[in-house]
């Protein structure tokens, strides 16, 4: 008997905690005008939908579509712009109060975490009642904000778990119970499985885990390369990620859309420096130093390019990641009006050595002037401590200014922290 009961005090379960509606919900208990009815975080016309409360879901608003199509479903709407500075503080205090109960914590996003629960139950009761408590305390640690939880043996599931009962919901997944669930489950509710994926399973006949439990892994591998590896460990109920405590960030950036379509390239050099300050900043204030630039330009039609260059040096200071990125814009045509653009810094851990091909051009930026650099750091000082004091509008750079007579139209702007190879940050899924 003893052995048995030390045995499911072993099983290995996962919570994955999901805030509810979480920008939209802050707004609307921040402002208690705003409880009740459809809101929606965002940027204007031009911009996208960030989140909405449940009250604009109904309309069929939600995340990532574009702000006019959800003017047109939801007219009655009310459109708030993000307060990130707010949402960041409520999410250190959701962290703060769910490591109150585990020291293995692990933040998946600004709004999202998995819990190690294993063993839990000895100090916390039964896993139902565990659930309940997290999500009082959460609710307590941020002023009335709900929760939705799920528990599994595995990460994935634990998330889909957290999703059965949105919102302020919860739902257990026990070890026997995992093979029944998976059976009918549709494929789409898979992590990672977007609309393309879950068209070509349907041309194979698949639309439930069940169904796609036919195929082997070798066909698996050849039909989705290492993907189809991972997928089919999943609809299998596997899944050998921990909880990671530390997640080191791999990319900052930053980018903006405009309410108007542009081919000014003094207009665009502009908004690169305001993208240049505000990645420069986050990479000072958590001591990233970045081997790689990025700029993005999305066009009228939404076609999408890219444009990277990689330093011998990490690096920090505002002017120089300005400078690299305008030196990509320059060698970029523009075939169509620009409608997006964006400047991120990447590489954290590269190695520093980079091999130049034989009769290739060395870039202007190989072998960074140590003097220039100093001088770039200490101004960059100097600003972040100033802004820190007194505010980010306390100081600003002279060639941010718009020109007399001419509006810095931009309908959002987009910090993103995360994976270099990210496409996105805005938050894809509509239940949330």
């Amino acid at each position: 008997m003893r052995n048995s009961e030390t045995s499911a005090r072993n099983v290995v379960m996962i919570i994955h905690i999901d805030m509810d509606a979480f920008f939209a919900s802050v707004e609307q208990m921040d402002d208690p005008s705003l409880r009740g009815k459809p809101v929606i975080v965002g940027g204007e016309q031009r911009g996208v939908v960030s989140t909405c409360s449940y009250e604009a879901r109904v309309f069929g608003v939600h995340s990532a579509m574009p702000m006019a199509t959800a003017r047109r479903l939801c007219p009655q709407g009310i459109v708030v712009r993000g307060r990130h500075s707010r949402y960041a503080e409520l999410s250190r205090a959701v962290m703060a109060a769910l490591g109150e109960f585990s020291p293995l914590v692990e933040q998946a996003s600004v709004d999202e975490a998995y819990v190690d629960a294993t063993g839990l139950e000895r100090l916390f009761g039964s896993l139902e009642e565990l659930l309940l408590r997290i999500k009082e305390r959460v609710c307590e640690a941020t002023g009335g904000l709900t929760c939705s939880a799920g528990a599994a043996p595995v990460k994935f599931l634990a998330k889909i778990c957290s999703d059965i009962n949105k919102p302020d919901g919860m739902f257990i997944l026990r070890p026997e119970d995992v093979d029944d669930f998976l059976a009918t489950l549709p494929v789409g509710k898979i992590p990672g499985v977007g609309k393309r994926m879950v068209e070509s399973l349907q041309g194979l006949g698949v639309r439930t885990v069940g169904q796609l439990r036919r195929y082997s892994l070798d066909f698996m591998l050849r039909k989705y390369g290492k993907w189809g590896g991972v997928l089919y460990e999943r609809v299998h109920g596997r899944d050998p990620r921990g909880i990671e405590t530390e997640r080191a960030a791999k990319s900052e950036s930053a980018e903006c859309t405009f309410t108007e379509d542009t081919r000014d390239r003094d207009f665009l050099q502009r908004m690169l420096l305001a993208h240049a300050e505000r990645v420069g900043a986050s990479l000072r204030r958590h001591g990233y130093r970045g081997r790689t630039v990025t700029l993005k330009v999305k066009y009228t039609d939404f076609r999408q390019v890219t444009r990277s260059r990689t330093l011998p040096e990490g690096i920090n200071a505002t002017e120089t990641i300005f400078e690299v990125g305008c030196a990509l814009l320059r060698e970029l045509p523009l075939p169509q009006p620009v409608r997006l653009i964006g400047l991120g810094v990447s590489g954290f851990d590269a190695p520093v050595a980079q091999l130049i091909l034989p009769g290739a051009v060395k870039p202007a930026t190989q072998g960074l002037d140590p003097q220039v650099e100093a001088r770039r750091q200490k101004l960059d000082a100097a600003l972040d401590d100033l802004r820190n004091r007194f505010g980010n509008k306390a100081v600003q750079r002279g060639r941010l200014f718009a020109p007399a007579g001419k509006k810095a139209a931009v309908a959002s702007v987009q910090n993103n922290v995360g994976d270099a190879d990210a496409a996105d940050a805005e938050e894809s899924d509509p239940k949330k």
